[in-house]
């Protein structure tokens, strides 16, 4: 039996509780763009651990997110920064009929909205840095070795997110204190170092959790379709030391999410999302709304890469949220939509872990 089977579910998430400062171990998922800190605080409150996906925050905004964290809650909070790609190859005929797509489902787009570049990520890492937090994780690679230095001499956790066993193995040799293992099922962007494969490396959570389980040595936690009780007990029985929730907590009152796209969740049942591009240009998992369908039918101009894409449909994204209008927003979702609910994000903590205390036994 591989050694990581040895012990009970309810022993490695205990140490893993311990070792991080946690009540229980549900993580909130860092999820750009909806993470509120009035989110985080609830759940670190609830005895979990608060999260804040960083790709849009600079130096500034990261440092006002920390102090208004830190004002109304003392518990673990992890800061989580995409690891950016090489800059993309650009094709103007071909943005140009991207642009002309687009303009039939929103604002006309104009030729400079292509133009989006991401933040400075030397300057997010030293904010993060200073603003010291318990974790940093990571997402669509592995840090600089300098960096995961400087990590460790504040002793600063590092969670590394993955997609595949290979990943896994590779952030464990780069000094991954944690591996975080994404299943298909997860809602928003794939954590995939490569974007070429991400479509074709999509393991589902119930495969790729015992798979990474007996692959590394560092604590595993589970993301990716868990919104209840089950599938935390499960991903613990499965060898996880802990369990990352984002959609099951788009639906409270301290996310802050645009009301249709937290109402569309209670309706969007695990056949109703699909892995596209067509939003920022890297594969994430959405509900397919009419422009998801549309944009990824045979016939529609293929996305442009990251960033691109993401400049191309902002004037689409952002009139969608503000008309409400479902069928053209950027609704990500997990395939476990259906099962997140309207309560205080206090209420979803205490509900996941009891919910699986009773089934662990």
């Amino acid at each position: 039996m591989p050694r990581r089977h040895i012990g009970s579910a309810r022993e490695r998430s205990a140490t893993f509780c311990q070792r991080f400062g946690l009540h229980v171990p549900v993580l909130l998922a860092p999820m750009a763009g909806a993470c509120p800190a009035s989110l985080s605080i609830a759940v670190a409150n609830a005895g979990g651990m608060g999260a804040a996906g960083l790709l849009l925050h600079a130096p500034l905004a990261i440092e006002i997110w920390m102090q208004e964290f830190r004002a109304a809650c003392s518990g673990p909070v992890q800061l989580n920064l995409w690891i950016p790609d090489p800059a993309p190859a650009r094709d103007t005929a071909h943005e140009a009929s991207l642009r002309a797509f687009l303009g039939g489902w929103g604002p006309a787009v104009a030729p400079g909205t292509a133009d989006a570049v991401p933040l400075d990520f030397a300057a997010q890492c030293q904010a993060v840095l200073d603003v010291a937090p318990p974790v940093v994780s990571s997402v669509m690679g592995l840090y600089p070795a300098a960096f995961v230095r400087q990590l460790k001499e504040r002793e600063i956790a590092w969670f590394a997110v993955v997609s595949s066993v290979s990943e896994a193995l590779a952030a464990e040799a780069a000094g991954a204190d944690v591996v975080v293992a994404q299943g298909a099922e997860a809602g928003g962007h794939r954590a995939s170092f490569d974007p070429s494969t991400a479509e074709r490396t999509l393991a589902g959570l119930f495969s790729l959790v015992p798979a990474v389980v007996d692959a590394v040595q560092v604590p595993v936690v589970a993301t990716g379709g868990i919104a209840d009780g089950r599938g935390v007990a499960a991903a613990l029985l499965l060898g996880a030391s802990a369990v990352q929730v984002g959609t099951a907590f788009l639906r409270c009152p301290e996310a802050r999410l645009n009301p249709a796209w937290a109402d569309a969740l209670a309706r969007t049942l695990p056949e109703d999302t699909l892995v596209s591009r067509v939003f920022s240009g890297r594969p994430g998992r959405s509900i397919a709304n009419a422009y998801a369908l549309a944009a990824s039918a045979p016939g529609a101009p293929t996305p442009a890469p990251y960033p691109v894409q993401r400049g191309l449909t902002a004037p689409l994204r952002e009139a969608a949220l503000a008309a409400g209008d479902i069928q053209r927003m950027q609704a990500w979702a997990g395939q476990s939509a259906a099962l997140a609910r309207a309560e205080p994000a206090a209420q979803v903590v205490h509900r996941l872990w009891d919910e699986a205390h009773a089934l662990l036994g």
